[in-house]
């Protein structure tokens, strides 16, 4: 299981959301190229990067600093947020990106994400951001009738490798993950998933670990991480 540390990009700066809102944002860095950098020299073996505003408005806002990110770190980096056409996906692959994150585009086409694992396969990840176990859309802020596992055995069914779970009521929390939705979502097939939401310190890292899933390829850290509670390294050597 991988310790993932979450770059979150809004207006140009590294920031996180609490429990998905746009409105209850906190700024944790002016230079996300910097704070790529820093992680890495703390040991992170990947780093997931979001572009929030592109996320909100369905295009590459800060896809300028994304790539430069890619380029000046050495580990696998994977990109989410406003990646709506199939345009898209290939640019970010080409500058370097290792997989691309669909959301709110394959909720509301599969066929796009079929087309997509085609093409791409394995560089291809869906993040099903639920509430509670309904899936969100558009940057979190309106939810579906659609229930995440529903989905995603629906998209694993057509070939998909990588699934990103969050749970948006503790996003942002430090108030644990949700084990149970996790295991659902393990469950649905053959794929590997990363879990996200809710991560506060190492007992939750141990609680993860103790699952046991080869499936569940890592997890992504944010708000623990710029905060103090979770220390890199030591959640890396629990795994």
């Amino acid at each position: 299981m991988r310790i993932i540390p979450a770059i979150d990009i809004k207006n140009g700066k590294v920031v996180r959301l609490f429990k998905g809102r746009f409105d209850k944002v906190t700024e944790y860095g002016s230079d996300p190229v910097e704070m790529a950098r820093h992680w890495q020299g703390e040991g992170a073996t990947d780093l997931h990067v979001v572009d929030l505003d592109g996320a909100e408005s369905g295009s590459r806002v800060n896809e300028s600093v994304i790539k430069k990110i890619v380029k000046e770190i050495k580990i696998p980096v994977e990109v989410g947020g406003g990646i709506r056409t199939h345009e898209v996906i290939n640019d970010y692959l080409q500058a370097g990106v290792t997989r691309v994150i669909l959301g709110t585009k394959v909720v509301d086409e599969p066929s796009f994400l079929r087309e997509a694992l085609l093409t791409w396969n394995d560089r291809i990840a869906v993040s099903l951001d639920c509430w509670n176990g309904f899936v969100a859309r558009r940057g979190w802020v309106e939810l579906s009738a659609v229930k995440g596992v529903d989905l995603a055995r629906d998209f694993v069914a057509m070939g998909l490798k990588y699934i990103i779970y969050t749970d948006i009521p503790r996003d942002g929390t430090l108030i644990g993950p949700n084990i149970e939705g996790l295991k659902e979502m393990l469950n649905v097939g053959e794929a590997r998933v990363i879990a996200s939401g809710g991560v506060k310190d190492l007992g939750d890292i141990r609680a993860l670990a103790a699952l046991k899933r080869s499936d569940l390829y890592g997890v992504i850290v944010g708000k623990a991480i710029y905060e103090g509670t979770l220390d890199l390294k030591e959640a890396a050597g629990v795994c």
